[in-house]
């Protein structure tokens, strides 16, 4: 294919080297006279190892060259991709002033080309940035997008260190786009790369790097709270973590990594209180771990909103233990939010097909006494009875109703995909 690059940053001027590795013939564009000058000398723009290697080499095939021309890049390629900065200023928020003058620039020239074209955008952008092209390109070049031309959004995932070795050996290629022909040619662009491409949701496609990002600053922070916790006790932080990266059905795997409902029962919120209570008496900050809990009851919170908001003050609940297949109500959040909504008027049905309130024993038995001494009365022995009168339902436990049973309710299904 015939590949423009705008932007010859840290993602442009690797993707233009790989991708004339993989024989595309690719033309980077940047308003930097020195970056253009650099490349048609062989030279990248960043220093990383490998990096070099692909620009010399594309310059030496010839499939390989910059200029500062965006004319001159658009008339000769099928593809455009959008690596320009995005700096964020103090308050969080994105610049995208020059992905938006980027995408008119490429509008303009639009009708000169006389064919379809499509413009890819790699650089990380809020959810929207990408409908937010499409118009600029419509209105710039009173063309219609997925007829004339197509914008796709395509994030990067290149780590700095190990770029060149990211780009060929991707963990996944996701593109967002209404357009087929734009995800068609996308493809063409990955030929030679053994991985399938991701297709999703445009605004999916732009958060994914958000989310990425912000999971593995997560997991390094957490790495260093248990480092400081251990070192504090005089064990050995890295053999604890060797241990726990050995767990993958529970540590290093998917599970829990599904929105749903807040985690509740006699572990985890035992366990985090545990842990946390060590880093207090070492006196080690520890604001990640203790942040868990207050984000754990933001949870319960978000749900109480959205009853709230649906209107009716007549309320079926289906499910009451911690966790589906249990009677276990022992730090549920589902008795919380019960609890809660009673608190606020709310008349309150429930179903849960495990729990008895009879059958209850022991802490359990207490743990409810003391949280919903009326639960006795909340609770309905069948689906019908619970959701009898109720204009809203609050499904925490999937697979014990039949959601046919919910037509003409408001459903707030607070379970995990």
């Amino acid at each position: 294919m015939r590949i423009s690059v705008f932007g010859m940053g840290y993602v442009g001027c690797v993707s233009m080297g790989c991708l004339a590795r993989m024989g595309h013939t690719v033309i980077g564009v940047d308003i930097n006279q020195s970056k253009v000058d650099l490349v048609n000398r062989g030279l990248a723009t960043i220093v990383e190892d490998g990096v070099d290697a692909l620009i010399s080499d594309g310059r030496r095939t010839g499939g390989l060259s910059a200029t500062e021309d965006s004319r001159l890049a658009v008339a000769d390629s099928e593809l455009s991709l959008l690596c320009v900065p995005t700096p964020s200023g103090p308050d969080g928020h994105l610049d995208l002033s020059f992905v938006r003058k980027v995408a008119s620039d490429i509008a303009v020239l639009l009708p000169e080309l006389g064919r379809f074209h499509t413009v890819v955008l790699r650089s990380t952008v809020p959810p929207g940035t990408t409908a937010e092209v499409v118009s600029i390109m419509e209105r710039e070049s009173g063309l219609e997008h997925g007829t004339d031309f197509a914008v796709v959004h395509n994030p990067e995932f290149l780590r700095e260190g190990s770029s060149v070795s990211d780009f060929f050996n991707p963990p996944l290629i996701v593109i967002g786009t209404l357009s087929d022909k734009g995800a068609s040619m996308l493809g063409e662009m990955y030929r030679g790369i053994e991985l399938e491409l991701t297709r999703v949701p445009v605004k999916v496609a732009e958060m994914i790097k958000y989310v990425s990002n912000s999971y593995h600053a997560l997991k390094v922070s957490f790495a260093n709270e248990i480092g400081r916790i251990c070192r504090a006790g005089e064990i050995d932080a890295a053999e604890v973590m060797r241990v726990f990266r050995m767990d993958h059905q529970l540590n290093i795997s998917g599970t829990y990594l599904k929105p749903g409902f807040a985690y509740g029962g006699s572990c985890l919120p035992k366990d985090l209180g545990g842990i946390c209570a060590m880093a207090t008496s070492a006196q080690i900050d520890a604001p990640l771990l203790e942040a868990v809990q207050p984000s754990n009851r933001a949870q319960v919170m978000e749900t109480a909103a959205r009853v709230i908001k649906a209107g009716s003050r007549r309320v079926a609940v289906i499910g009451l233990s911690f966790k589906e297949g249990t009677d276990d109500l022992r730090n549920s959040p589902s008795v919380e939010l019960v609890e809660y909504l009673h608190g606020k008027g709310y008349e309150i049905s429930i179903y849960d097909d495990r729990v008895v309130y009879s059958s209850l024993t022991g802490r359990n038995r207490e743990f409810i006494d003391s949280k919903l001494p009326h639960v006795g009365a909340m609770l309905r022995p069948t689906p019908h009875e619970a959701l009898e009168d109720c204009g809203t339902v609050v499904v925490l436990q999937k697979g014990t109703v039949d959601s046919s049973l919910f037509e003409g309710m408001t459903v707030i299904d607070a379970t995990p995909e």
